[in-house]
């Protein structure tokens, strides 16, 4: 696992201290060429389902019930090797950022994910 994990929104610039970016959004983020967006990693298959994605739709009040079931389709067997693929990418990395697209700084996949990337 990287030393240093960070998360932070796609749409904010690149810095050297970002590391070993990694978006994880299941869309590319809208209005966002691959070439400006600097991504080494792009694991879409740990984000959440599109149910889930659409479930949640961003909504503080719904932000704990997300976080749980989430953490459920972290355990399903796709999303869990998807989880331990990360993982090994990350485990190379003095330093990484996972990205996300959302508006909402502290309500997000992003940070949904930190603490499984951390516990592992």
């Amino acid at each position: 696992m990287a030393k240093n994990l960070a998360v932070k929104r796609v749409y904010a610039p690149m810095a050297a201290e970002d590391g070993f970016r990694v978006l994880v959004d299941r869309l590319w983020p809208r209005g966002l060429s691959k070439a400006s967006a600097h991504i080494d990693l792009w694991a879409r298959d740990v984000a959440p389902s599109d149910g889930l994605r659409q479930w949640f739709g961003h909504e503080p009040s719904k932000w704990d019930e997300f976080r749980q079931r989430y953490a459920q389709e972290l355990q399903q067997p796709d999303k869990a090797a998807a989880l331990a693929a990360l993982r090994q990418a990350l485990a190379a990395q003095q330093r990484a950022t996972l990205l996300f697209a959302a508006h909402d700084e502290a309500h997000n996949n992003a940070v949904a994910l930190l603490p499984h990337l951390r516990a592992g």
